[in-house]
């Protein structure tokens, strides 16, 4: 299984960014994916998830301003970012747990200058 991300980079308060995920080797639409991100000095943290069925659930401190979603045919997990922060620079990680493994993509980094 190989999880590859992208989409990040340097942006001022107010900006928006759209990360994408492509997924390789896993049955993909029946999985519940997810994006968390780790800032320095802290610990991974989850920011959304989407199941198969796409059903959504949101860290509190994105709720309403992110957006998960998934391509099923072009094996492909979404975070669409608004109104982003400065708290929310960090590294983002696309996930998913499968075959009771912890499967992580290489991280996108997301820097958000005030």
């Amino acid at each position: 299984v190989q999880l590859q991300a992208s989409g990040g980079g340097l942006v001022q308060a107010g900006d928006s960014l759209r990360l994408s995920c492509k997924a390789i080797g896993l049955n993909f639409g029946i999985n519940t994916l997810d994006w968390y991100r780790q800032a320095p000095g802290n610990q991974r943290e989850l920011v959304a998830s989407i199941s198969s069925s796409g059903n959504t659930n949101y860290a509190d401190s994105v709720n309403g301003r992110f957006t998960i979603s998934r391509d099923n045919v072009r094996r492909s997990l979404y975070l669409q970012m608004n109104n982003l922060q400065p708290e929310d620079t960090g590294v983002y990680y696309c996930h998913v747990y499968y075959r009771s493994i912890d499967f992580w993509g290489q991280g996108t980094q997301v820097t958000v200058s005030s």
